[in-house]
């Protein structure tokens, strides 16, 4: 590079840092300076095929937010010497995507250059807008690229899915974070060394930006003009709270705090304080704590302390883990406040959590026996030589369906293992749990 080149790329980095947003002037140039999304950039992957060969080709990158789907599609067209074009859906409509088409089109056939247009949010297209899409993809006029944070399958039109490549974007790790955050610390076209960032705001920095590299950087540029301000050059963890007005929840994911935090999320749940058990999930959520280990822990709960006292609640708790698993942060804390407010005001038993305790406790101490031959596998040749199924009545062919049989071993013919609370549905199973004993030992004198 000449002199005089070098001079106008200091120029041209200097205006960027003047006007643009520093997560603007972060974006990635090549796909070597990609953070994250290695599956996506190994070598023989789709991506790196599409930059690598010029080859044309469409997809669609569904991924959360900032994890770099506007990233990658500026990328290709960078590396590949594209005219890059970008809409947005929510402000674009048919008359600018055409326009877009057509002076591709135009390009491509005076020229031979071709065009990348990017369809930001495009699940926000309606199918007239998305059709308008079609023919240039299917006649190549344009490389297409949407990218979308909700499932493509349900947002975008067949036609188009069917004709694009589905990249599917993970969120960005920790580490990945703290990598994004450190070279915008150092690099000239990022903040070029002005301030630092100790551990402690590192961490919380981090923790904020819950896997989103854009938010990452814009509450670090926030922070650091804040900084620059007071005349200092040191980040602190409360000049980060006042320039992104939140408050740094003390909660180390991996010490004491997550392990006090969660478990008196359990306690608060467990004693049926719901908005005690909202303050510790909120805490968690704002700590950045992994969405999936909250689902988790409440549907433990749902079965430990909740159990057949409300037999939903273990159903509301698994459909809260699936979401969760579907749409993540920030979306999923509406889900998983839901959750917590059911099992909260549900009626608690550990019927339950005793019944199996105790059972699993006698067959440690020896108490298996053997398997009654009446209720042994009596389907393979010379079962019924040995009694097995000899004696065993089908419950469906009496009238009430139930019989006076033994099912458990004689060497805990007589436990009782489940034990109904008074509380909630498990009133109604108490008696029935009396009733079907009653029948099964003859102590009614019923059978069938």
């Amino acid at each position: 590079m000449s002199d005089q080149d070098s001079l106008f790329e200091e120029a041209r980095e200097r205006a960027e840092r003047t006007n643009a947003p520093l997560a603007v002037r972060m974006r990635p140039r090549t796909l070597d300076e990609v953070v994250g999304q290695r599956h996506l950039l190994e070598p023989g992957t789709p991506l790196r095929r599409l930059v690598e060969s010029d080859a044309p080709m469409s997809m669609l990158l569904w991924g959360p937010p900032g994890t770099g789907k506007t990233t990658l599609a500026y990328v290709v067209s960078q590396a590949t010497k594209r005219r890059f074009v970008e809409l947005s859906a929510v402000t674009s409509g048919v008359k600018e995507v055409r326009a877009v088409i057509e002076e591709a089109r135009r390009d491509l056939g005076l020229s031979g250059r071709q065009t990348v247009l990017f369809v930001d949010e495009v699940h926000r297209f309606n199918k007239t807008q998305q059709d308008a899409l079609l023919p240039s993809v299917e006649n190549r006029w344009v490389t297409f690229i949407g990218a979308t944070t909700e499932n493509p399958f349900f947002s975008v039109v067949s036609p188009l899915l069917s004709r694009s490549l589905m990249l599917t974007l993970e969120p960005l790790t920790e580490d990945d974070v703290r990598t994004v955050i450190r070279r915008a610390l150092t690099e000239p076209r990022g903040l070029g060394g002005e301030v630092t960032l100790p551990g402690e705001t590192e961490d919380q920095l981090v923790r904020l930006a819950g896997g989103d590299a854009r938010r990452a950087l814009t509450y670090l540029e926030a922070a650091a003009g804040a900084t620059t301000a007071r005349g200092a050059t040191e980040v602190s963890l409360e000049i980060l709270e006042q320039a992104v007005d939140r408050a740094a929840v003390r909660y180390d994911r991996d010490g004491d705090q997550h392990y006090d935090v969660a478990s008196a999320l359990i306690k608060s749940l467990r004693g049926s304080d719901v908005d005690a058990s909202l303050h510790y999930l909120a805490r968690m959520i704002e700590a950045g704590e992994d969405p999936r280990f909250i689902a988790r822990r409440l549907v433990i709960l749902a079965s430990e302390d909740v159990g057949m006292a409300d037999p939903t609640a273990l159903q509301t708790a698994v459909a809260a883990a699936e979401a969760v698993a579907m749409i993540g942060f920030p979306e999923a804390s509406l889900t998983l406040a839901h959750a917590v407010v059911h099992l909260a005001l549900a009626p608690k038993s550990n019927a339950v959590t005793t019944a199996i305790g105790a059972a699993m406790a006698d067959v440690r101490q020896g108490l298996a026996g053997n398997v009654p031959p009446h209720l042994r596998d009596a389907h393979y040749p010379g079962a019924q030589q040995l009694g097995h199924g000899t004696g065993y009545v089908y419950p469906h062919d009496r009238p009430g369906g139930v019989v006076r049989q033994q099912y458990a071993p004689d060497t805990v013919a007589d436990r009782e293992y489940y034990h109904p609370t008074d509380r909630g549905a498990e009133r109604r199973y108490a008696e029935v749990v009396d009733r079907l004993r009653g029948v099964l030992r003859g102590d009614t004198g019923e059978d069938g």
